[in-house]
């Protein structure tokens, strides 16, 4: 197989169109035409980006007598990538799905977890309700459990059903033909509801503060509606987070099977080098929100911890992959 049948094979497995590839390499769409058409022989700078972009070596695209063998899905084919038929990625997409839905399920009852305690607690210290304090106390304790048990379980269930597909997030990988034409359809569907999902999710969040404003305006120095408020402000976050979860969960997995993004190739090699640092820091950051939570009883201020260190979790991931490309 010459040079122009193998850019062709390529390209066609990736489903892209020779406008794709083209952008992709900078060139124009007759530049793509006349390489597969064997008019012209693109350089060896070319051939190098097509080697990355097509996941092949220099060697394979250059030698004629050089084919790939093809491996069969879940082993390791002759460049040492592992292998993702259609059937593969298709029940990986459908899983994941379900399994966004249920983990972003799990996040909003853990934002919520807290919401019948600072009632309880409030209303029994204003005299609103006929509970003792150890009472309302005990209460609200059992509904937090209640939820953060029951979101555990989510968490570890969706886990355990994802486990064959962990690979997917830490290896190259190589799909098999018709698999990314597949994905970038299903993709493009999803889109327009993505944007939607994190369009209402972050607009949730941004507004949740409302609640507070409208309790002071209508209610004024009410502690009571002032704790009312800081209820409504949880469920409003709880909701946006639910719907962004979710949203980028289900994008996350297109960006999976196509090595675009997050999941990247050289990601991949970042988080092998620096994925301890994420574990030891959310670690950190739950045992700190647990310690402060139940130590101050602060359940009403303590949420914040969660979105401060989702920033910072982002600093912490520019950070790592910035050592990364220095190192490599």
């Amino acid at each position: 197989m010459i040079l122009a049948d193998k850019i062709i094979e390529q390209r066609k497995k990736n489903g892209w169109s020779q406008e794709e590839l083209a952008e992709k390499m900078d060139v124009s769409r007759q530049s793509i035409s006349k390489w597969e058409s064997a008019q012209s022989v693109p350089d060896m700078a070319r051939i190098i980006r097509l080697s990355q972009l097509f996941g092949v070596s220099t060697d394979y695209l250059l030698k004629d007598e050089l084919e790939i063998t093809e491996a069969a899905p879940g082993e390791e084919n002759d460049f040492g990538l592992r292998t993702v038929s259609m059937e593969e990625a298709s029940t990986f997409l459908r899983l994941r799905e379900k399994n966004a839905a249920r983990v972003a399920l799990g996040v909003m009852l853990c934002i919520l977890s807290p919401v019948l305690i600072i009632l309880l607690s409030a209303a029994q210290e204003m005299g609103k309700t006929a509970l003792t304090e150890t009472q309302a106390v005990g209460l609200g304790l059992v509904f937090l459990f209640v939820l953060v048990g029951s979101a555990v379980a989510i968490f570890v269930s969706g886990g355990l059903r994802m486990s064959p597909y962990e690979y997917l997030q830490k290896e190259a990988i190589d799909t098999l033909y018709g698999v990314d034409g597949m994905v970038r359809e299903r993709r493009e569907r999803f889109r327009p509801i993505f944007a939607r999902q994190l369009t209402i999710g972050i607009v949730l969040c941004v507004v949740s503060a409302l609640p507070l404003f409208v309790g002071f305006l209508f209610f004024g120095e009410d502690s009571f509606a002032h704790v009312v408020s800081v209820a409504l402000m949880l469920a409003f976050i709880a909701l946006g987070v639910l719907l962004i979860v979710r949203a980028a969960m289900v994008w996350g997995s297109f960006q999976q099977l196509l090595e675009e993004g997050d999941y990247s190739r050289e990601a991949k090699a970042a988080d092998k080098r620096f994925g301890w640092v994420y574990g030891c820091y959310w670690m950190l950051v739950t045992a700190g929100y647990l310690a402060w939570s139940f130590i101050s009883g602060a359940w009403d201020r303590s949420w914040i911890v969660w979105p401060v260190a989702g920033v910072l979790c982002g600093a912490i991931y520019a950070i790592t992959r910035a050592m990364h490309k220095k190192d490599g």
